[in-house]
């Protein structure tokens, strides 16, 4: 059994929790967008409050971090994996607010790459939800951070597919120049994804 003199302050784990229940919900939210004719002012508005209430959550995490004496995991760590939670967020909202500002509505339909890209990013939404509870009692958390790196490189992938698609002269060169700041803003948010796997990786080993 693993021993620890630091406390197992439940509230600190439970920042974490809400804050992966707030990437499901962004996602859920952003992938509205797959579907032709969707409502983009309404998918944008619902984001920022997505956006905001993380913000608020990222707030209070570091309060609690910098109110607390012993805290139960690595100070830095629990900054870094508050930040680069908060960054995911970030990007997912500023893909969906790009789409509404642009009016990228307007297309018959969004390029099959980009809703593989929502794909990607939904599955890597769940995974990490399912396992920021986890961290608690560090159980199981290396399959989580291999499989949010396979999820990476399919994201990748599709992402440099989506650009094969933009640049085939199928769009107009405005369109090409506002579609990519989307795709631009999705593949960031993958990587995110993958930056909070790392530091939880690196949590994981300091506490093992």
């Amino acid at each position: 059994m693993r021993f620890s003199l630091r406390p197992q302050d439940d509230a600190f784990y439970q920042f974490f929790s809400q804050a992966g229940q707030n990437l499901v919900r962004g996602m859920e939210i952003l992938s509205e967008l797959a579907v032709a004719g969707a409502d983009t002012q309404s998918v944008s508005e619902r984001l920022v409050e997505v956006e905001h209430d993380n913000d608020q959550l990222t707030h209070d995490l570091y309060n609690k971090i910098n109110s607390t004496f012993v805290t139960p995991l690595d100070r830095e760590d629990m900054y870094a994996l508050g930040s680069q939670l908060d960054d995911v967020i970030d990007h997912i909202e500023a893909a969906g607010n790009l789409v509404y500002l642009y009016g990228l509505s307007e297309l018959p339909a969004p390029p099959r790459e980009m809703i593989d890209l929502f794909d990607v990013l939904n599955a890597q939404a769940r995974v990490t939800a399912e396992a920021l509870p986890r961290l608690k009692g560090m159980n199981n958390l290396k399959e989580y951070w291999i499989e949010i790196n396979r999820l990476e490189n399919d994201g990748d992938r599709a992402y440099r597919m989506l650009l094969v698609r933009l640049f085939s002269g199928e769009y107009d060169a405005l369109t090409v120049l506002k579609m990519k700041e989307v795709a631009d803003e999705l593949e960031a948010a993958c990587d995110a994804f993958e930056h909070v796997a790392n530091t939880v990786e690196t949590i994981a080993v300091k506490e093992s």
